[in-house]
Formats: structure tokens, C-alpha cells, sequence
């Protein structure tokens, strides 16, 4: 079933109404028809199977057969400051976290980022990476739209996962595997959580201490050491299994 997402005001009591980049898609590109089963999202965990009723240039108009108040989203927002990463690293980290479950997507300019992105890059690249997260959303059938914010630094960073609730940071040179299986047990259902992972040269000692003095817990994931692309996605992996309901 085809997956797609709905502002507010378009939803009422008994249909919905798709407007947008998504009626050339449904119309041209799926080539839905009248009475084809669609899943629509509000974006806020309320998930409406749907039967497509009326297709024009300019909207979609769907009739609500049943809703799904739970939705599929954990019972926590977890938040990702990823350090810019080279290539195309980045692409894949949104794809791959926005289908584990992650809520938000801070990328980070950090001490040890090879790449450097001025102001209009750093904007071409976010509209790019929130096209990416908005189609993951829709294939992993996520009841909100996860969003990628703009480029921060790491002072910014650290300053908005400092009113999260816990704050992980994996890190090479961290021991302890324990420490790391308490920490995560630890964690309570609606709690939100900030993930810290760094670029591929890894964290500044002074990034550390300003995480550490901000509340993040040190942890290790493992004896081998995992690449900037598959560290947040490994410990998503076991915070997703944590949390499913």
C-alpha cells in the first residue's frame, strides 16, 4: 500500500485531501485510481487507511475507511547530531536511521569534519537530505515526517541535546560494554534521547569534554571499531529494539 502524508487542514472527519508535489506522483507516476487502497499520515502518530474517491490537477480526495491512533512511531524521540561525514555518507545515514525510527537529524560541523559547507552549499544540501528523509518516511511507513535540520556547530549542538532527557556518545576509546548495557536499560519509555556520532576522524578531546559537561554518558559499541555511517545505525538498532512497543 502506497504511503503518503497530509497536512492538518486537509484532514477532516470523513476524507482527506492530498495537495502538493505528491498529485502529479499519485496521478502520473503510480498512476493510482478510484477506489485503490492509500495510507495517509498527519504527522502526528495518527496513521488514516484511505480509498482514493476523486483525482484532479490539483488534489487527491480520499475517503478515511479506518484510523490508527498509535501509529508506528517508539514510544521516545531520539535525535541524531551526526558529524558531516564525506561523500555521500550522509544520504545513506538519513535513509537508513529515518527507517529505524529516529525523530530529527542534526548535522554537525565538528572539528574533525573533512567536509566544510558555506551557507549556500550547507542549504542546497539540507533540501536535498529532507527530500531523502521524506521518501524513507513514506517506504518505512513512519506516522510523522522526520525532518533534517540546518548545519550546526558543535556548540549548538550540544546545546540543544542538553534539554533532552539522555545523552550517548560512543567513542573508540571508551571501555566497558556493561556500562554501555546498563545505560540503554536504564533509559524509561517517553524519554528523549540524543545521539552523538562523530565524523569519520572521530570526536575533538575538547567536543568530549564540552558532551561530558553537558550530561552525555561515554559509552563504547564494541571492541571494533565502526565507521561514522554505521555507528549511529548500530546503536539506533538496539535503542529501536528497546523501545518497540
Amino acid at each position: 500500500m502506497y504511503h503518503f502524508f497530509a497536512e492538518h487542514e486537509n484532514i477532516f472527519d470523513d476524507y482527506i485531501d492530498i495537495k502538493g508535489g505528491d498529485v502529479n506522483h499519485i496521478k502520473n507516476v503510480l498512476r493510482l485510481k478510484k477506489g485503490d487502497e492509500i495510507l495517509i499520515s498527519s504527522g502526528d502518530n495518527y496513521d488514516y487507511n484511505c480509498i482514493i474517491d476523486t483525482i484532479t490537477d490539483d488534489y487527491v480526495r480520499s475517503l478515511i475507511t479506518s484510523v490508527n491512533e498509535k501509529g508506528n512511531e517508539l514510544s521516545s524521540k531520539v535525535y541524531l547530531f551526526q558529524g558531516l561525514p564525506k561523500a555521500d555518507k550522509m544520504e545513506l545515514i538519513i535513509q537508513k536511521m529515518i527507517e529505524l525510527g529516529v525523530y530529527e537529524i542534526v548535522p554537525v560541523a565538528m572539528k574533525r569534519s573533512v567536509v566544510k559547507l558555506d551557507d549556500k552549499k550547507a542549504k542546497s544540501k539540507v533540501a536535498r537530505w529532507n527530500t531523502i528523509a521524506e521518501s524513507a518516511a513514506k517506504q518505512s511507513k513512519r506516522s510523522i515526517m522526520p525532518k533534517v535540520s540546518d548545519v550546526v556547530s558543535f556548540k549548538q549542538a550540544v546545546a540543544m541535546a542538553s534539554e533532552l532527557d539522555v545523552l550517548l556518545l560512543p567513542y573508540e576509546c571508551a571501555e566497558g560494554i556493561e556500562h554501555t548495557r546498563q545505560v540503554i536499560a536504564s533509559i524509561g519509555k517517553g524519554k528523549s534521547i540524543g545521539i552523538f556520532i562523530g565524523p569519520e576522524g572521530g570526536f575533538d578531546k575538547d567536543e568530549l569534554e564540552l558532551a561530558t559537561n553537558a550530561g552525555a554518558d561515554i559509552i563504547t559499541l564494541g571492541r571494533r571499531i565502526l565507521r561514522t555511517e554505521t555507528a549511529g545505525l548500530m546503536l539506533m538498532s538496539v535503542l529501536m529494539y528497546n523501545m518497540e512497543e
